[in-house]
């Protein structure tokens, strides 16, 4: 079994070494696929993908804790007891993951952060304090229709309250043309997934060619340097 502290043991050869890449994508448009099998990250390695970038999921996260706890995964009709807990499990998922996410920036390891996008804030402000560490950022949108996203999340395992997933949409999708300043056209790759298109290889093409992109980080560069200099001494 791949333990954290393995991941944590590689440095200035790795290959995704200050690289993150950001997924979003509102409920069922197929975001989280994108980086579970397109980017080559198998769900029950979680944190160890393709191109040398280890996964970010909250999610992920809080799946795992909802069936360690005993709760459901169908979010629509809880109790208000069952909501005050699931509350509190997100929560504890979301602390265990900023911690893991910590210790890669730590180890300079290059990231794949798999999120929905609907809080373009909170996007934005991790994009430059990574960006303040010397990582170099990239975006993967994937957007759906609103009766796509409905019928998706219907037909899930995790499903949520269908208003939850109208409002999350709508954020999601008010947010493309801030992201697409924000990062940039090109460290940014929209693709629609309203048909359940086959745009792996598209995807694939695009983050290898970021991850395998010389680091432009001026930041980055020079720890680099350090580092290459060190142990040449």
């Amino acid at each position: 079994m791949i333990k954290l502290v393995d991941i944590l043991t590689e440095g200035v050869y790795d290959p995704g070494i200050f690289k993150a890449v950001f997924t979003a994508g509102g409920p069922g448009s197929g975001k989280s696929f994108a980086a579970s099998t397109l980017f080559g990250m198998p769900e029950k390695m979680p944190f160890v993908s393709a191109m040398g970038l280890k996964g970010v999921n909250s999610d992920q996260a809080f799946e795992a804790l909802l069936g360690k706890f005993g709760l459901s995964k169908d979010l629509r009709n809880l109790t208000s007891k069952q909501k005050l807990k699931t509350a509190q499990v997100r929560q504890l998922a979301k602390r265990t993951t900023n911690i893991r996410m910590q210790q890669f920036i730590n180890s300079r390891l290059g990231m794949l952060i798999d999120g929905t996008g609907k809080n373009y804030t909170k996007i934005a402000k991790m994009k430059i304090d990574l960006q303040r560490q010397g990582y170099d950022c990239y975006m993967v949108f994937v957007n759906t229709d609103l009766d796509v996203a409905l019928e998706r999340n219907a037909n899930r395992e995790r499903k949520i309250p269908e208003d939850i997933v109208k409002k999350s949409w709508k954020e999601v999708n008010q947010n493309l043309g801030r992201f697409q300043t924000l990062f940039g056209a090109g460290n940014m790759l929209v693709v629609d997934n309203s048909e359940y298109k086959q745009f792996g290889n598209i995807v694939k093409k695009k983050a290898r060619e970021f991850v395998r992109r010389p680091i432009q980080n001026h930041i980055a560069k020079k720890w680099i340097k350090q580092e290459l200099e060190m142990r040449k001494s």
